[in-house]
């Protein structure tokens, strides 16, 4: 035997002594929810996180790390290895404009994003408050003072009762919670006058009649479950933006091309067909809307321009929209 044959023959026995190499994921996958267990995020991101068990073949394991407005959160994914053993989750506004207040420097065409569910906040108040309509809520907004709950500045909640505030011109007390569901329950024992925060968060509160409904920030009424109809914003502020709320997992848009392959299959043929995620989202009165890829960075572009200039109008920017290339819309 020559020696070229016995170096031949070596080398395919290291081949086949040698592992494959480990297809994605070979281990459990850790996903930071960057806000307070009980709120939006935390409930739709544990039904989606359990519903991937099955096509990735490995858990999902949901970590609380709340904290500057959900960024310590999504700063903490970001910082670790894009390797697609590390996500985030929440809205797509609050991702996208973290660089226009500072809290971090990213933009969203740094992350892929998976969405699973668009909301929309309600203004509602304790079920023994004098204020009944959206009429008596504007007078209130508009006299000052009224202390309105929301989990934190570039929240959901913060971010409707700012866009509220600068459309009649009036004003509020800002009390911040960890959370969306301790921000609602600030309204529910009365330490707060009122709550913008996501329908989802108060949908218990509402069917159990302990927060009254004024109003849904979205263009057209909604029949919530349990709760009868909540009237659109739109009949007595036509003009006020009402771009829905994205909510969803996201991760660094530089992960290997095995993690976006197998989630974007995932996505489409699991979490879109998902009959869990279908239940919860009909039973919080949100929106089963399942997309990825450029298709989800279209969903979300006019929810983040609408934020962002919010917040440099309002003077909480750092850094202004423009120069983030963020349009004015």
């Amino acid at each position: 035997m020559t020696i070229a044959k016995i170096l031949t023959g070596a080398a395919a026995a290291l081949v086949l002594a040698t592992p494959a190499f480990a297809e994605w994921p070979e281990k459990p996958i850790q996903l930071i929810v960057p806000w307070g267990a009980g709120g939006a995020t935390d409930q739709v991101t544990r039904i989606v996180a359990e519903e991937l068990k099955g096509p990735l073949g490995q858990s999902v394991v949901v970590v609380n790390q709340p904290g500057a407005s959900g960024s310590i959160g999504s700063q903490a994914a970001w910082d670790a290895a894009h390797d697609g053993y590390t996500w985030t989750a929440g809205a797509a506004k609050d991702l996208g404009t973290y660089a226009v207040t500072g809290k971090m420097d990213t933009a969203i065409e740094d992350w892929d994003l998976y969405l699973n569910s668009a909301l929309a906040s309600v203004i509602s108040v304790p079920a023994n408050s004098e204020i009944d309509d959206i009429d008596g809520f504007i007078a209130a907004l508009k006299a000052g003072g009224l202390r309105v709950g929301t989990s934190g500045v570039n929240s959901a909640g913060h971010s409707t009762i700012e866009s509220l505030a600068e459309a009649v011109g009036g004003s509020y007390v800002h009390a911040s919670y960890d959370g969306g569901a301790a921000a609602v329950l600030s309204t529910v024992s009365g330490e707060t006058d009122a709550t913008t925060q996501l329908i989802s968060e108060q949908m218990d509160m509402l069917r159990a009649g302990q927060l009254k409904p004024i109003a849904i920030i979205a263009d057209a009424d909604v029949d919530a479950p349990g709760v009868g109809t909540i009237p659109s914003i739109s009949a007595a502020l036509p003009d006020l933006p009402v771009a829905p709320i994205y909510f969803g997992l996201f991760m660094p848009a530089d992960v290997p091309q095995e993690v976006k392959d197998k989630m974007q299959a995932a996505w489409g043929d699991v979490i879109a067909n998902s009959a869990a995620l279908a239940e919860y989202t009909e039973g919080r009165g949100s929106i089963m809307t399942v997309h990825s890829g450029a298709d989800a960075q279209d969903k979300v572009r006019a929810s983040i321009q609408s934020n962002a200039w919010l917040l440099h109008d309002s003077g909480q920017s750092a850094v202004s929209p423009e120069t983030l290339g963020i349009a004015r819309p």
